[in-house]
């Protein structure tokens, strides 16, 4: 029987105006867990709350859902996700990369309606739901190629 080699934590990051969706993997980098949801108050006190989380999880690698317009063009939305990441990426000593979000709140939205979740508590749950499908879709790559992916524009 062939040893599982280890794998590290990865956190997934689904990063709005307001809130900031959270998912973090287990340990083999196979499966998404949704995680929390930060309620941005400002740009560095975020990054802070990450960086702390990193440090607690032993998280060894970040993912950021970038928001790209379904014809494949940046967006305002686009544009503060990059700024927001090319912080990350100072203030962090790991790994961030950007992955396309696309069509993932839409996902988010009818997995909650699937589960008979309520609307006032699926307007919460949305973004950490939307977080974990972001990560799962980036562990599912990664696992299928066997490397890491990364579509920064």
């Amino acid at each position: 029987m062939k040893k599982v080699t280890h794998m590290s934590k990865i956190l997934g990051l689904d990063v709005g105006d307001t809130k900031i969706g959270i998912a973090i993997s287990d340990r083999l980098g196979f499966i998404a867990y949704g995680f929390a949801i930060l309620k941005r108050r400002n740009i560095y006190g975020d990054i802070q709350y990450i960086q702390r989380l990193i440090k607690e999880q032993h998280v060894d690698e970040l993912v950021v859902g970038l928001p790209i317009r379904m014809d494949g063009h940046k967006s305002r939305q686009t544009e503060k996700t990059l700024l927001f990441t090319k912080l990350l990426r100072k203030q962090l000593n790991i790994p961030v990369h950007t992955w396309d979000e696309r069509l993932t709140t839409v996902e988010a939205i009818k997995t909650l309606k699937s589960g008979k979740i309520r609307r006032k508590q699926r307007a919460h749950l949305i973004d950490k739901v939307a977080a974990t499908i972001i990560l799962q879709s980036y562990l599912d790559r990664k696992n299928y190629r066997n490397h890491p992916v990364d579509i920064s524009l």
